[in-house]
């Protein structure tokens, strides 16, 4: 069976589901193809770092006053170096802002999403489908899918692939470049004996960064990143062992580890695609760049993508949507942001991420340093609250 669409978004994730959105607010209409049924993310516990400047994106669709009271503010951040007495304390407050940023569920931010597209009655959901093919051309971009048994080809004008768990081997002209760390992380919620109060932890160690992010009344989210087979040992600990050997690795600034749920783990790696277009075709989000968690940017710069494509695709007549001008001046915009994002977190994981003598008492020193150089400190908030643009 075959269709015609002006706009294709491949993945109705949060980044997807954001696009959609603010491309209604323009008064333009999409069709969205997503593999799973209705409802399916709704559940999903899993901890996302949303920075200040993606709260103001989602106060601009009309959304965080539904988010705000599932969302735990992130009033000031921590960082610190095991083995070193420098540390630096980033804290909203000396810098305009009522929070560095929030910690709150993909299930959360997917149901808040899904319900804003439901009521939209504009865009064209079609849930349940499996896409099989992604083919940019001179003419159109063609999305060939599976739905209820049935193979279906939708051709548009223009095409956004922004699921970040779909393989890119198969798309002609998209090239990626991968890093691999070696490393994986652990992530978890665990409960503390003392409150978290809305702080952030971001600790430095030989072995990689370990981050505890507020999440609830008196929980933290966890990521705990180190060699993939000393990793995969911490998942089979019982769990009094692995609460006692998270307390010798963390420290003690939150006391001792009470509970844990359940843990998982995922490989670490640094991936980017160049470009990030093909004819008629844009991928954005995590399907466009994975960062390392090290400072909680990847999803912020998704969200990002998909708010500045957005914007180009308003300013740019739809006869030229998906030309050559068009994503040449999408790319512009949005090159300064990715690029820092990737350079930022690999330098952080390259600087710290080792014991190599000398440099441990350099990087205590550095840390000392940021604390009382208001300047640089308002700088690197900035940055990680809007990007390029903060």
């Amino acid at each position: 069976m075959s269709d015609q669409a002006d706009i294709i978004i491949v993945g109705g994730g949060p980044v997807g589901a954001t696009l959609a959105l603010t491309l209604r607010k323009q008064g333009l209409r999409a069709t969205l193809l997503e593999a799973r049924a209705p409802g399916a993310a709704h559940l999903d516990q899993r901890a996302l770092a949303l920075s200040y400047g993606t709260r103001v994106i989602l106060e601009k669709l009309g959304l965080w006053s539904q988010l705000a009271e599932q969302a735990t503010a992130i009033n000031t951040i921590h960082i610190s170096q095991r083995g070193s007495l420098g540390r630096s304390r980033l804290r909203a407050e000396e810098h305009g802002q009522s929070a560095l940023g929030y910690v709150l569920s993909y299930g959360n931010l997917s149901r808040v999403l899904d319900h804003a597209l439901q009521q939209d009655n504009e865009t064209d959901i079609r849930h349940e489908a499996e896409v099989l093919t992604i083919t940019p051309s001179a003419e159109h971009g063609e999305v060939s899918y599976r739905q209820h048994g049935v193979t279906h080809t939708l051709t548009g004008k223009l095409v956004v692939l922004a699921d970040g768990g779909r393989s890119l081997g198969d798309i002609p002209g998209l090239k990626r470049e991968t890093k691999h760390y070696g490393h994986d992380a652990l992530v978890t919620k665990v409960r503390a004996e003392l409150a978290h109060d809305n702080i952030a932890y971001e600790r430095f160690t030989p072995d990689g960064p370990v981050a505890l992010l507020p999440n609830g009344p008196r929980d933290f989210s966890l990521v705990w990143t180190g060699q993939a087979d000393a990793i995969h040992g911490l998942l089979e600990l019982p769990d009094e062992v692995f609460l006692q050997q998270l307390h010798q690795h963390f420290g003690d600034r939150v006391g001792r580890f009470l509970q844990v749920e359940k843990r998982m783990s995922f490989p670490l790696k640094l991936s980017y695609l160049d470009p990030v277009t093909a004819p008629h075709l844009v991928v954005i989000g995590n399907a466009a760049q994975t960062m390392h968690p090290v400072a909680g940017q990847g999803f912020n710069v998704g969200l990002r993508d998909a708010w500045e494509l957005a914007r180009k695709i308003a300013e740019t007549p739809a006869a030229a949507w998906g030309s050559p001008d068009m994503f040449k001046a999408y790319s512009a915009s949005r090159k300064t942001d990715t690029k820092r994002g990737l350079l930022f977190t690999d330098f952080l994981v390259n600087l710290f991420s080792n014991d190599i003598v000398g440099l441990n008492r350099m990087r205590g020193v550095g840390l000392g340093l940021l604390d009382v150089v208001p300047f640089v400190k308002h700088r690197l908030v900035r940055k990680m609250s809007f990007g390029s643009r903060g």
